[in-house]
């Protein structure tokens, strides 16, 4: 949510403002120089590396960020050309780096830039950081602009990166699989890195939406159905396998199956802890957030694995990773992060694990899915975002809701927006966006057509009051 245009407020993941707007040369350099006062209070020697997605301006941004912590007495690693915020996370944890900078404005709308603070584990910065860090910029008046005293170093962070990714997914077991596989990073900064971690093996991939476009060709660069009539035309015409949709800075993934079938990311992470349990051999507990779908429950139930919940934000999955035994963690957005990587979402990896599950199991991606939900249930899962104008728009009345359609509401959960669960499982969701004015409204069921009148119920509400 935006206020006035100096006023710093970091939202789910990170700071994010309209360009020229409250997202200024002026303003990143308040960011940045809260950012070095808070890492120079804490430690002796701070290293901190900066990454930067397409987007319009992100180049400078970056180098602002870069020069005022360089002026500041911090080691600054700068990459020398876009790269996915993961690859950035990675650099800080292989490298020891007191924490990492990104510049990206992940899945907003082209005319949003951001920051996201990158942890030294390489997950990204909790609440108790950005706290500090958006008090201490707002104390800020301004900073003057100046000659670099110390020095940046820009450097190539892809090399590592792709290294341990082919060391982490069975490349033996994929090389030769020849799948066909459509990479759609929707001209955001994933490029072609899989292609890197690819290399040697015989399946065939094709890029599209690759090209560098800080408009994103009108569309958000959200990998969410309404925004991928390209990739989706694409499938339903050629023969191919499979289609992975990365977001606009490649830490969230969503899927396309042959026939122009979509995939949510809810799907795709209840099936890659199957994976990871049953064909890896790996253990550990499942992290889901608020918004998850039941069919999660119903996994980690079946599985005999511990479940945990959390509030929308994967700096909370970040944190629960780094100090539990977590196999996989993920948000119904897309982001999932795994066991044995660090404890951040990576779009790319999770769209390897798929390929190596299809290879693992020598079936195609919809016969695994039709598998799975045979087993832990089929559920239709919903999501609306609505734009308002009150953004200070008060959920609180939302709990007395007794009954929605024909069932009774059975329990409310209200730690992040809310939550209203009724006697048939089914439930309706609440949620305002913590960088938009945009007010969220998700529901699920075993039926399409109740979770569309679901939608449609919540819609009416937030309609009725809110504008």
């Amino acid at each position: 949510m935006q206020g006035n245009n100096n006023e710093i407020r970091f939202g789910t993941d990170g700071w994010r403002g309209i360009i020229s707007d409250n997202f200024t040369f002026k303003n990143v350099r308040r960011v940045a120089q809260a950012i070095a006062d808070y890492y120079n209070a804490k430690t002796g020697q701070v290293k901190i590396a900066v990454g930067y997605d397409t987007r319009f301006l992100s180049d400078i941004y970056a180098q602002i960020v870069s020069n005022t912590l360089s002026n500041n007495g911090i080691g600054v690693i700068l990459s020398d050309r876009p790269i996915p915020s993961p690859m950035l996370s990675f650099a800080v944890a292989k490298r020891s780096l007191t924490a990492g900078v990104m510049i990206t404005a992940s899945h907003n709308p082209a005319e949003y830039n951001g920051i996201k603070i990158k942890t030294a584990s390489g997950g990204a910065a909790g609440v108790e950081v950005t706290k500090e860090i958006e008090k201490t910029a707002n104390e800020i008046s301004s900073i003057k602009e100046e000659k670099v005293k110390g020095k940046v170093k820009k450097e190539d962070l892809s090399k590592d990166y792709v290294r341990f990714l082919r060391s982490y997914i069975d490349l033996k077991k994929i090389k030769k699989t020849r799948f066909r596989v459509l990479v759609d990073v929707m001209h955001g900064s994933g490029d072609k890195f899989i292609a890197q971690v690819l290399k040697g093996t015989d399946i065939k991939l094709e890029f599209i939406r690759s090209d560098i476009n800080p408009s994103f060709g009108g569309l958000r660069p959200e990998p969410v159905i309404e925004n991928l009539g390209p990739s989706i035309e694409r499938m339903k015409k050629a023969k191919i396998d499979l289609c992975l949709v990365l977001d606009g800075d490649a830490d969230r993934i969503a899927s396309i199956a042959s026939g122009g079938i979509f995939i949510s990311p809810q799907k795709i992470l209840g099936l890659l802890a199957l994976h990871l349990f049953q064909d890896r051999k790996m253990n550990g507990g499942i992290i889901k957030t608020i918004v998850g779908s039941n069919l999660i429950d119903n996994i980690t139930e079946k599985l005999g694995l511990e479940l945990y919940e959390t509030p929308v934000g994967f700096k909370y999955i970040s944190n629960l990773m780094d100090n539990n035994n977590i196999l996989v963690g993920g948000e119904e957005a897309g982001g999932m992060g795994f066991k044995g990587y660090i404890p951040e979402r990576d779009g790319t990896l999770a769209g390897l694990l798929l390929l190596e599950m299809m290879a693992y199991r020598k079936k195609p991606i919809l016969k695994l899915l039709e598998e799975m939900e045979k087993e832990f249930g089929r559920y239709y899962y919903l999501r609306e975002d609505l734009n308002i104008s009150n953004t200070k728009f008060d959920l609180e009345n939302l709990k007395n809701i007794k009954h929605i359609l024909d069932k009774e509401v059975v329990e409310v959960k209200d730690y992040d927006g809310v939550k209203l669960v009724c006697s048939d499982q089914s439930w309706l969701m609440f949620r305002g966006s913590g960088t938009e004015p945009i007010m969220r409204v998700y529901a699920e069921s075993k039926n399409l057509n109740k979770s569309k009148r679901l939608i449609e119920f919540g819609k009416k509400i937030i309609l009725r009051d809110a504008l």
